[in-house]
């Protein structure tokens, strides 16, 4: 080959940014195209009145080792917080604070023994779930719901409140009721039960503007505000080039497409893939208060039987609550979600007792994450046009759509182009 290829990158979300970094690492010259004003699709960071706030609390775990390895190779492997073992502070109505810890001991001894002094479970649910953990782990392309599956092991209101939901609902950001079986086995094996590290949280420690801004700048061009409006296709069956709002076309050797499904369905229907309308989307919406109360003294907590799954301190003041599975309040205005955040952090933890909200904003993910229709595998890197992959958290890359899945992805379409790299052309501007 006469030297580095050219490849355009459509959509600057993380797996789009993973496939270029890995791309430009090998030689190749990468330009990203995306139509917003930001960076990091999915995972990003705004201003809003003068404080910049990520656009959701994204945390990954102990098992998401290609996200771990992006940021380590951006340089921000000191901007993690990751803990040492898996440690989770409680809050349910009506009780003390309890934790959920687990043992220095191997898998899966470190949760058998952390569920021992879990106070949120009498001892006989406690033993009910860390046994249908082990039977859950076992199964695989199970499409049954979770919610069902759960009742016919056992399993109590209480355990579903104390355990299922705050931790499974947040993970696959759905009711237990629309998780499938086989779902929720790959989080028990791959986060509890492979290893007695890999359910430890993680989280970035800097907004994750940083985390895009370092991928974009190892690329060899970025061009924000540029919709791509279409891909070009030859009569050998290769695209040619893409296609802009601002009527450009613009010749690569070989394409990234890192959209959601239902754009990818516009952009690329003449791909020959399959039909991808009957994906869903599912929201998330995060509130973000500011108070009068100083630091709490924790990362993060879980809220049992509340709308907030999880509460993050951001900073000492600034708190970050995460509603998953939010289509019931997606929609709310703003005061009325902040309203919801802050009566549920306050009511709940007893460090806000008497405090006062000095602010609050929120922000909504409205298609967060994608499920694909039951009985429909998601679509891998592989398209029938030889010089054009796929990425997205949302194809099929074993994981859910989580950040992981998305740096997976990106690695996915890099490697795909580079087995099958064609032939260098002349490239330009017509």
């Amino acid at each position: 080959m006469g030297g580095p290829t050219r490849v355009a990158v459509v959509g600057a979300g993380l797996a789009g940014l993973a496939a270029g970094v890995a791309l430009q690492e090998a030689g190749c010259r990468v330009e990203l195209f995306e139509r917003s004003r930001l960076l990091g699709g999915r995972t990003t960071s705004f201003t809003v009145d003068g404080q910049e706030v990520d656009n959701g609390q994204h945390v990954f775990l102990g098992c998401c080792t290609a996200f771990q390895d992006l940021v380590a190779r951006l340089g921000l492997a000191g901007r993690v917080r990751l803990q040492e073992r898996f440690d989770v502070r409680v809050y349910a109505p009506g009780r003390r604070p309890s934790r959920l810890r687990a043992a220095a001991l191997p898998a899966p001894w470190h949760l058998a023994f952390g569920f021992l002094g879990y106070a949120e479970l009498g001892w006989a649910d406690r033993v009910r779930v860390a046994t249908t953990l082990l039977a859950l782990s076992r199964r695989t392309g199970d499409e049954r719901p979770l919610a069902g599956w759960l009742r016919s092991h056992g399993q109590t209101d209480a355990g579903l409140a104390a355990f299922w939901k705050p931790f499974f609902v947040p993970a696959l950001n759905a009711p237990l009721d629309r998780i499938a079986v086989g779902e929720a086995a790959f989080v028990v094996r791959t986060a509890f039960l492979a290893d007695a590290g890999a359910a430890r949280f993680g989280f970035l420690t800097v907004p994750l503007a940083r985390l895009a801004e370092a991928a974009a700048e190892r690329l060899e061009a970025v061009h924000l505000r540029t919709a791509v409006t279409g891909l070009e296709r030859a009569d050998s069956g290769s695209v040619t080039a893409l296609c802009t709002a601002d009527g450009r076309r613009l010749a690569f050797d070989a394409f990234v497409v890192a959209v959601p499904p239902d754009r990818l369905d516009r952009l690329a229907g003449d791909l020959g893939l399959p039909p991808l309308s009957g994906f869903a989307s599912r929201p998330i919406v995060d509130v973000h208060l500011w108070h009068d109360r100083g630091t709490l003294g924790f990362d993060f907590a879980a809220l049992l039987r509340s709308p907030v799954q999880w509460v993050f301190e951001k900073a000492p003041g600034y708190l970050c609550c995460s509603l998953s599975d939010a289509r019931e309040v997606v929609e709310w205005p703003e005061d009325r979600l902040v309203d919801l955040g802050w009566s549920a952090v306050s009511g709940r933890v007893p460090q806000l007792a008497g405090a006062s909200l000095v602010r609050g904003a929120a922000t909504r993910s409205p298609d967060a994450t994608y499920t694909a229709p039951a009985g429909v595998r998601r679509p891998g890197a592989a398209t029938p046009a030889r010089n054009v992959a796929l990425a997205g958290a949302w194809t099929d890359t074993g994981w859910p759509d989580t950040m992981e899945s998305a740096v997976r992805s990106g690695r996915a379409a890099a490697e795909r182009l580079l087995v099958r790299r064609p032939a260098r052309q002349e490239v330009g501007v017509a």
